[in-house]
């Protein structure tokens, strides 16, 4: 999903110091909410490392929950990253960093992921209306250090492969035949969570574009077609076109429901079961969830292991920031 800006006050929204379990029912604030989050995404990674050594962590968006409170006392803080959080994970996802639509730097992100970027990978998803800004938004992520998708104005929802005439030649540039075995040696990546079925009706000629591109980095969905990507198709897709090996990630929520999904159960909706607590504006078919609820994460849990079954590399944590959406509810 993307990107929300969220304008709360720094010491709410970036560092957190309660630490009691949010209940099931009755207000429950963000600082609760959101050590929450951070619990479950260093569990997620527990479990997934636990089964497959190496496995990588990518949360998208979020970036203040690599942050903790951790002074001596309330009135002198210290404030610095929470380190179990980075150990967990191997990079973070971020959108609308630079360019959303136009150009509108966000400083506060850009400030936090300046701190994070020697601990971990940064990858940001710009959207850029003007096609002409393309060039401007991957050097100024270049410059930062990180690496880049840019989108173009006709592709919001990471629907297809830009041609190489769609990136800038400084990006193009990072297309190299190395092989790509750990996240922090990416240069580049492709995000292609909502393939248009049009251009790419069947799984073999996803797997075909695919293979005939050089991105060190592929993000997917697992369940883009039925029958879901098996471990040969996704072992295909770790072939780069020049002969380089690359990583393959899938697409997860984990803190949003979607009606869509394998889990859904007939009869589910708002409140049916209770940690189905709010409906996702602009998304009809997704509500946000009380994931601290043992029964969604043990869906998690599945989830992931369906995803490492298939082969993938790795996991794409979206919907991470579901902790802000659900103050008060």
């Amino acid at each position: 999903m993307k990107y929300i800006a969220m304008l709360l006050p720094a010491a709410l929204l970036v560092f957190f110091s309660c630490s009691h379990n949010p209940g099931e029912q009755g207000e429950v604030d963000t600082t609760e909410n959101a050590i929450q989050m951070q619990k479950f995404v260093e569990n997620i990674s527990s479990h997934a490392r636990s089964r497959a050594p190496g496995f990588i962590i990518v949360p998208q968006n979020g970036s203040e929950l690599a942050f903790t409170e951790t002074g001596p006392d309330d009135t002198e803080p210290d404030y610095g990253v929470r380190h179990s959080y980075i150990s967990a994970i191997d990079g973070i996802g971020i959108e609308e960093l630079f360019y959303n639509g136009n150009l509108n730097i966000d400083n506060e992100r850009l400030d936090m992921l300046e701190i994070l970027k020697d601990s971990v990978k940064i990858m940001v998803s710009d959207y850029v209306s003007d096609n002409n800004k393309i060039s401007d938004a991957v050097k100024r992520d270049m410059e930062k250090g990180f690496i880049a998708f840019p989108r173009r104005g006709d592709n919001y929802d990471y629907t297809y492969i830009p041609n190489a005439s769609d990136l800038s030649a400084a990006l193009t540039s990072t297309f190299t035949s190395d092989n790509i075995t750990e996240l922090s040696e990416a240069k580049n990546f492709l995000y292609l969570i909502g393939p248009d079925l049009k251009k790419y009706p069947t799984k073999a000629s996803l797997i075909d574009a695919i293979n005939k591109t050089n991105y060190d980095v592929v993000l997917i969905d697992l369940f883009t077609y039925n029958p879901s990507f098996t471990r040969e198709e996704i072992d295909q897709l770790k072939n780069k076109a020049n002969s380089g090996k690359r990583l393959v990630l899938s697409y997860i929520s984990i803190g949003s429901a979607e009606k869509y999904r394998y889990y859904w159960q007939k009869g589910w909706k708002k409140g049916k079961p209770s940690w189905l607590k709010k409906a996702y504006e602009g998304y009809p078919d997704e509500f946000w969830v009380q994931y601290w609820n043992k029964e969604w994460q043990d869906i998690i849990y599945n989830y992931i292991d369906k995803i490492i079954d298939a082969g993938f590399d790795g996991a794409y944590l979206d919907n991470v920031e579901a902790y802000y959406f659900l103050v008060n509810n």
